[in-house]
């Protein structure tokens, strides 16, 4: 459905709530500079006493960066036997040039950010007075990557067990050859994978064939494995097929509007239901008039002239026991947004560097890709999280975590 311009200028409207830069308290402030006039602005004279409630003035910056060098110097000693034993680098210690913070650091740029590799190396340079080659870039991202391989293998564990997933799946170039990025997002995690394959199949290994929660997708035919009851068909693309029917010639303009009509209703209604002013059970109420009358216009449809729109209405209505399940049962959506929302950054990504070169490259695109999205969802920090796993890599020790803390408690508490 396409809103009507509104006729208002760009930007924040007449009475609107302000929303200014809140005041750090006193104990999270570096520095204080108190600062009093000499001389009165009138007449100056000279002035003494104290201001018991100062204006303040907050003032952030950030002090000149210079990157830290450790040299490890690994002495060889010579036994009175006869060998010579050559010192290890201590447990943490990367045999790389660069640390774990600046790698995770060129990691943010390139994964959340989507920075050429060129540009992540002049950044390096400009900031931190680093001299970091295109090459020694793919390098960390193949370290990272490495890094990052069990938090999304557990992600990925997380979601298969979820009562509600939201899927999707957008073209990706692997080596110059077609390929798919699919997303498999429930609330707080959501989880990348690159595959050659847009079939069923893949899906089918994201959530394993006996995934037993509710499906949020579209009508692609790779779904389909799932039984409509499992299954939520997206109304957002539902919609676009509607506004889709006026452009078929008469009867189905006026369908397609019919039915734009009833969508309109439902998700007015639906709106309320979640801000807390409609009862579900007053809803599904309401919503058995919509919805039949909404199945008997896509089965008018199917009689219609328009072959394509005839088709269109045959298939969804084939789907009808997928349309309505966000009002069966709670925690379902009516679109498939979310999944949207989590695809979009990469979809940009892939506008700019136009795919991975191999599957090296595809690995740390979906595991990067993962971690921000997941992180972001929870409102984490992602530079901490990508040291934080960065030294674990190097240590050998259990990597951090891409759950929802309460999971992590829950699982601390299991073990």
């Amino acid at each position: 459905m396409k809103r009507e311009a509104s006729g208002r200028r760009r930007g924040g409207q007449p009475g609107h709530k302000k929303h200014e830069r809140r005041l750090l308290p006193l104990d999270e402030v570096d520095h204080v500079e108190e600062i009093r006039p000499d001389s009165c602005g009138r007449c100056g004279g000279k002035l003494r006493g104290e201001d018991p409630r100062p204006l303040r003035h907050q003032v952030t910056d950030i002090p000149p960066t210079v990157a830290v060098v450790t040299e490890y110097r690994l002495h060889a000693l010579s036994c009175t036997c006869g060998a010579r034993t050559r010192a290890e680098l201590p447990v943490g210690v990367p045999r790389s040039a660069f640390g774990p913070r600046l790698s995770a650091m060129m990691t943010l740029c390139s994964g959340a950010f989507r920075m050429s590799k060129r540009m992540v190396s002049e950044l390096v340079r400009d900031c931190f007075g680093v001299e970091v080659s295109v090459g020694a870039v793919c390098e960390v991202e193949k370290r990272m990557s490495q890094a990052l391989a069990e938090p999304w293998n557990e992600a990925l564990d997380f979601n298969r067990k979820q009562p509600t997933i939201h899927a999707d799946e957008t073209g990706w170039r692997e080596a110059k050859k077609r390929a798919w990025l699919w997303v498999v997002a429930s609330t707080q995690v959501a989880v990348f994978q690159i595959q050659r394959s847009r079939g069923a199949k893949v899906i089918q290994a994201l959530l394993t064939v006996d995934f037993e929660g509710i499906l949020v997708a579209d009508r692609w035919s790779a779904y389909a494995y799932l039984s409509l009851w499992q299954r939520q068909i997206c109304w957002a693309h539902l919609i676009r097929h509607f506004v889709g029917f006026e452009e078929h010639g008469k009867q189905a303009k006026a369908l397609g509007r019919r039915l734009q009509k009833q969508a309109r209703r439902m998700f007015n209604l639906w709106h309320r239901v979640r801000d807390g002013t409609l009862r579900r059970s007053t809803f599904r109420h309401h919503l058995r008039s919509i919805s039949r009358k909404i199945l008997a216009g896509l089965e008018s449809g199917t009689r219609l002239p328009a072959k394509k729109v005839a088709a269109q209405c045959r298939e969804i209505s084939a789907l009808a026991d997928a349309l309505f399940t966000f009002a069966r049962l709670e925690d379902v959506e009516p679109t498939n947004n979310h999944a949207e929302r989590c695809l979009r950054p990469a979809v940009i990504w892939r506008k700019c560097c136009f795919g991975t070169d191999s599957e090296i490259g595809s690995r740390f695109v979906e595991r990067v890709a993962t971690a921000v999205t997941s992180l972001r969802l929870q409102h984490r920090n992602v530079l901490e999280f990508l040291v934080a796993a960065s030294e674990a890599h190097l240590r050998g020790t259990t990597p951090p975590s891409l759950l929802p803390i309460s999971s992590q408690d829950r699982r601390a508490l299991a073990a």
